[in-house]
């Protein structure tokens, strides 16, 4: 890989195959807010590095959550960027599949995370600017919300 055109070794990197949640919904259900690190062994016990988006979006699937919330240092996902600096507040998951192939490199692990997110089941994920003072504040308990939310595609919704 390679950041501002120098290589940059990221060392043994893996997906994510399953997730057991137990230990995370046995923490949560004592009250303790889990903090999770995003590695995990291959079938020889080998620990590989796991993206941070995927490991969530698999997690918030497992768990059963109503809604992801990916941080990140962009305001959301831009229409047409670098050509326009609109905005997309909202998108439905066949929408943004078809968006994927298309976007910053940035953005693809984020969003293809929020696909994943709401295809496994989430009502909704969405990509908020973490550097906004109380973003995940403002996006959890504020009917506006802020950043890019994924919903379902409309024919998932009604069934």
């Amino acid at each position: 890989m390679s950041v501002d055109g120098e290589a940059v070794d990221l060392g043994l990197v893996g997906d994510v195959v399953h997730v057991r949640p137990r230990a995370i919904q046995d923490l949560i259900d004592a009250g303790r807010i889990p903090v999770v690190a995003t590695v995990a062994p291959d079938d020889n016990g080998q620990v590989l590095n796991v993206n941070a988006d995927t490991a969530a979006s698999a997690l918030a699937v497992a768990l059963k959550a109503d809604k992801l919330v990916v941080l990140t240092d962009v305001e959301g996902l831009y229409r047409d960027w670098p050509a326009s600096e609109e905005i997309i507040t909202e998108i439905t998951a066949s929408e943004l599949a078809a968006l994927l192939p298309d976007l910053a490199s940035g953005m693809v692990p984020k969003m293809e995370a929020c696909l994943r997110a709401v295809r496994g089941g989430l009502n909704r994920a969405t990509v908020i600017d973490g550097r906004v003072p109380h973003a995940l504040l403002l996006e959890i308990f504020t009917n506006a919300g802020m950043g890019t939310m994924v919903v379902a595609d409309k024919e998932n919704i009604d069934d």
